[in-house]
Formats: structure tokens, sequence, C-alpha cells
């Protein structure tokens, strides 16, 4: 019985890493793309982008908190981080599509 706790909560630990990966890898790719775009338009201002870049940083702060945060119904609260992390890199992406 302990054998199979212990498994739980390695499978438990390994979703939670997944999921600050994930953050981290679509978060850094969204300021990834900031930076190209910057390095292309170099002729255009870059206060939007660099806005961008700061809401990106702000997000990735926001969503490591709240995966960091004990809840009751874990399976529950990481879906929703994983939701909002959706959500708002789509918002994000929609930005950079607009720029200039």
């Amino acid at each position: 019985m302990f054998n199979f706790v212990k498994n739980l909560k390695a499978i438990k630990m390994a979703n939670v890493r997944n999921l600050k990966k994930d953050i981290n890898y679509v978060l850094g790719d969204i300021i990834e793309a900031v930076y190209v775009w910057e390095y292309a338009n170099t002729d255009k201002d870059t206060k939007q982008s660099e806005a961008i870049i700061d809401e990106a940083i702000a997000t990735f702060d926001e969503l490591i908190v709240k995966v960091n945060a004990k809840n009751d119904n874990a399976k529950a609260h990481f879906k929703a981080i994983n939701q909002e992390l959706e959500t708002k890199g789509l918002a994000l992406i929609e930005k950079i599509n607009n720029l200039g």
C-alpha cells in the first residue's frame, strides 16, 4: 500500500512539473516571438511589444503562484490553471498578430 501512495505522489508531482514546463515554454515562446517581431521591425515603436512582454512575464508569475498554491481538489485546480494558460496565451498571441 505504501508503494501505491508513493507512486501516486510521483504522478501528481510529474503533472505539476509538466504544467510548470508548459507555462514556461508557452510564455517563453510568446516572448521570443515578440523579440523576433522587434528585430524584423526595427523602424517601428516598441512600446506595444514591450507591454506584451511585461504582460507575459506577469502572467508567468501569476500562474506559477497558482500552481504552487495548495488546493483540496488538485485535478480541478490544475485543469483550471491549464485553461487559464491557454486563454491568456491565445490573447497574447492575438496581440502579437495585431502589432504594427
